[in-house]
């Protein structure tokens, strides 16, 4: 996969626009919002001196003429927004007509733009500095390897805003491609295939992993089942459970004859989505203490390859609405998570560290491939991979 740079330049000058036509909007919106409170303030006192007439309706009119304003301008920032998420937005548009309401909701949402705004403005002015460094370069061509349950889809990026911002910083990057629910053997074989065309394409010798969840344990086996270990310069695994997870033990609780109903239909899904050969049933008990035990006996690192890995962290269930009822069953199981797999599990190799946020929102298993398009207070996803895919290149690969 290579990124179009006109593709990009372009995206770079929406986001320009996009930035100051937010920035407009919110200045706009709080011109109106300091008039209509003049303008009240004129009317209230017009009528507590003279009484109801003239002086208290011009002023009364106005304030008319700028709520209505200002109710078009709360629905252009909302539509505008993107920290504004969906559910969010609803409830913006329900309540906004409510006087008195929609002025907290005004400096909530206002808040937001500005927060974006700033973002924005500073990755734009941060992109425009590292153009010409390259700092993601690396010697070696970049293969993102994804996890359980997903595909690499064409308009559905499994890595969200990520492989972008990586080519934007002189990265050539690819996809594993391999099935959703593909058992570990039959993943590292289909990685095998695109490491072999990657090769042929660039001409390099090797190339950096990049793997989330199970898609480090397709990679582990990839190196040292399918002996790829010569092909391979590093291997990064992002919250993968190398020591399995207490989750899948539990559901391995449930009678067997359900669970094979439930992976036979799981199965049938996503053959239709282009699997060839799904196996939901196996591929989710790979993901069991038991399993992944035997199997870091069995495959252990191979030497020349650079094993690194990561972690997050949720504060609590309510750092993901996805994930907030597998977060509290696993802390309860085995301890701190990020909603799938537990930090002692995810730590393999030399350990870069855990994501960790100090609001309430921590960083999820999905917030760590960008699985929500969002950013947020006290973690750029997208500045942590630049960083992570920078070290490589320092680091020679």
């Amino acid at each position: 996969m290579k990124l179009n740079w006109d593709y990009d330049n372009f995206l770079s000058a929406a986001e320009k626009v996009h930035i100051h036509f937010l920035r407009l909007i919110t200045g706009l919106l709080t011109i109106s919002m300091w008039l209509m409170a003049f303008c009240g303030a004129a009317a209230w006192y017009q009528w507590a001196s003279c009484g109801f007439g003239l002086s208290v309706i011009a002023p009364l009119l106005l304030l008319g003429a700028l709520y209505l304003g200002f109710q078009g301008l709360m629905v252009w920032l909302c539509l505008l927004c993107r920290r504004l998420r969906i559910a969010k937005r609803l409830l913006v548009w329900t309540f906004m007509w409510i006087p008195v309401v929609n002025f907290g909701l005004a400096l909530y949402v206002r808040r937001l733009a500005r927060q974006e705004i700033d973002h924005t403005l500073v990755k734009i002015e941060l992109n425009d500095v590292r153009a010409c460094r390259q700092i993601c370069a690396t010697r070696y061509p970049l293969l993102l390897v994804h996890g359980v349950g997903f595909r690499d889809f064409h308009y559905f990026n499994y890595w969200g805003r990520i492989p972008r911002e990586l080519a934007l910083n002189g990265a050539k990057v690819y996809y594993g491609h391999q099935e959703a629910w593909g058992t570990v053997e039959d993943n590292a074989r289909i990685l095998q295939e695109k490491i072999c065309e990657i090769k042929k394409e660039t001409g390099c010798r090797k190339v950096n992993i990049i793997a989330h969840s199970k898609g480090g344990l397709d990679s582990r086996y990839l190196i040292s089942g399918l002996h790829m270990e010569g092909d391979v310069a590093s291997l990064t695994t992002i919250n993968t459970p190398h020591r399995g997870s207490a989750l899948v033990d539990l559901l391995k609780r449930l009678p067997d004859r359900v669970y094979r109903g439930v992976c036979r239909m799981i199965d049938a899904y996503f053959r239709r989505l282009g699997d060839k050969n799904p196996d939901a049933y196996r591929a989710s008990f790979q993901l069991s203490v038991a399993y992944t035990e035997a199997f870091n006996g069995t495959y252990g690192d191979k030497a020349g390859v650079y094993y690194q890995s990561c972690a997050s962290l949720m504060k609590s269930g309510f750092s993901s609405k996805l994930l907030c009822v597998p977060y509290w069953v696993l802390k309860k199981l085995d301890g701190p998570n990020d909603g799938l797999v537990t930090v002692r599990s995810a730590r393999w190799g030399n350990v870069r560290g855990v994501m960790e946020n100090k609001r309430l929102r921590g960083i999820s298993h999905g917030d760590m491939i960008d699985l929500t398009r969002e950013d947020y207070e006290g973690f750029d996803v997208k500045e942590f991979y630049v960083e992570l895919v920078s070290d490589l290149k320092q680091r020679g690969f």
